[in-house]
């Protein structure tokens, strides 16, 4: 059995707003008279739109209107409607992601974009996400190496760290190639905070509409390259480098075989230390510089470059075929209770599961109280590993002491939704169900690894209801 399903990635930049639409390859792995094993066989990028300048009202206002309307040219362009979409992500990222009503852009975007399209931004998922886009992934996978992807946009550097296909590490660096912008004079029009503390450090002054000497953009440009090539280990850190830090620097527990650049500023660097860019200031900002400064740097002398697969599309990419995971077969599930999203997630610790079953509704309880709930009816997603092989018993147990905990704390119309990587959901939802009774809506899925602090969304059953497609969400909008 093979089935498809469409995916759309939706990337709303510092610099650029971009889609992709994907088709994904669905495959039963499994013999005829095997419990069906659904998995992703392959990803196809089907469309891509023009790289479009992200609109904006002012330095700190997304222009949400235009926003929509350039979706809407481009999903009429691919000859795509919103209910030809089964899945994919909407992105804000970098600077974007910190405008005053990113938000409301969602909330524009949200009928449009499909009916299984979540919003996400946050330095450690649009990290795996470019990197994931640029092929750095696969690349240590097929060559059994670690690889650290740099994503280099107009508002943040995103660097991901990938060891045998599996993400080990991310950052984010608040260095972009718009963090500065210039009129046709060369004199300054906006610059960030943080830039402007680097600016300072150089002795240079951001001031609006003063202008800038070739030298000095280029010292500036240099300047970010040089804290670039510290976090990945060229050099010490210094305090400047962990003032540039969005959230933290990368461990370096480990050690570094390729490095390769995607993003917007990677289009104006290659291997020849040269730039297609004749005139530098042809953006109106930094990226030129910063692209040729990094291809000078330490970092192609410490390290040996790559090139990624995709370069200024990466994380659209990425958004549009590499968000989508998909669950096991053997689950159970209540089809009126779905699409679900933004799901916080309620993670049992090691400690926690290895806890006798009858103490399990104790220490549900506990979380429940100090959970944060994003909305009014909206309760978590309980998730945790589970037992490899459990019998009836242990199976009754564990369902017994969910519905004990979570049970009160369920309006009506409100579906359980739980989340467990071994397999044995389906059970485990028969179990519930039995207790509750039919009226309860019961999600229970398996074959998804979460974490505390993660978002899930669930979307529509796919592949004949065998499966549905989940996105694990790392980081939530804001940060």
């Amino acid at each position: 059995m093979e089935d498809t399903i469409v995916s759309v990635g939706i990337d709303i930049g510092t610099s650029t707003t971009q889609l992709v639409f994907s088709r994904l390859i669905l495959k039963n792995m499994a013999s005829l008279v095997s419990v069906p094993q659904i998995k992703i066989m392959a990803k196809e990028v089907i469309f891509t739109s023009e790289v479009h300048q992200t609109p904006l009202l002012s330095a700190t206002e997304i222009d949400s209107p235009a926003v929509r309307a350039i979706v809407e040219a481009e999903y009429k362009r691919a000859g795509m409607t919103p209910e030809h979409v089964d899945t994919g992500a909407v992105i804000i990222t970098g600077e974007t992601a910190r405008k005053s009503n990113a938000s409301e852009v969602l909330k524009t975007l949200s009928g449009l974009a499909g009916e299984f399209v979540v919003a996400t931004a946050g330095p450690a998922l649009e990290s795996i996400i470019a990197g994931k886009g640029a092929h750095a992934d696969a690349l240590s996978r097929e060559r059994g190496a670690v690889v650290a992807n740099l994503d280099i946009g107009g508002g943040t550097t995103n660097i991901a760290v990938f060891k045998n296909g599996e993400v080990i590490d991310t950052c984010c660096m608040d260095i972009g190639g718009r963090l500065v912008k210039f009129n046709e004079k060369g004199c300054v029009s906006y610059s960030s905070h943080k830039v402007g503390q680097l600016a300072q450090h150089l002795g240079l002054s951001l001031s609006q509409m003063q202008p800038l000497s070739t030298q000095q953009m280029q010292g500036l440009a240099e300047a970010m390259a040089t804290i670039l090539a510290q976090v990945l280990g060229c050099e010490p850190a210094t305090e400047l480098t962990r003032i540039m830090a969005t959230d933290r620097l990368l461990s370096l527990d480990y050690a570094i075989d390729y490095i390769s650049f995607s993003g917007g500023v990677a289009e104006c660097m290659n291997q020849e230390n040269s730039t297609p860019y004749e005139n530098p200031l042809i953006f109106g900002d930094l990226g030129v510089y910063l692209g040729r400064a990094l291809a000078q740097s330490a970092i192609g002398k410490r390290y040996q470059i790559v090139e990624a697969e995709q370069t200024i599309r990466a994380t659209v990419v990425g958004a549009g075929s590499h968000t989508t995971s998909i669950s096991g077969s053997t689950i159970s599930y209540a089809s009126q209770a779905l699409p679900l999203q933004n799901l916080p997630v309620l993670k049992f610790s090691a400690e926690e599961e290895a806890l006798p079953y009858w103490d399990w509704e104790q220490a549900i309880g506990k979380k429940l109280h100090w959970f944060a709930l994003e909305e009014e009816q909206q309760v978590p997603a309980l998730a945790f590993r589970g037992p490899k092989a459990p019998g009836f018993d242990a199976i009754q147990e564990i369902a017994g002491a969910i519905i004990r905990a979570m049970g009160p704390r369920l309006e009506p119309g409100v579906p359980l939704v739980v989340v467990v990587e071994n397999d044995l959901a389906k059970a485990l939802g028969q179990a519930l169900q039995a207790i509750t009774g039919p009226t309860r809506l019961i999600v229970c899925i398996d074959a998804i690894a979460v974490n505390q602090g993660d978002y899930i969304d669930i979307g529509t059953p796919v592949a004949h209801g065998n499966v549905v497609p989940v996105i694990v969400k790392t980081l939530a909008l804001g940060y």
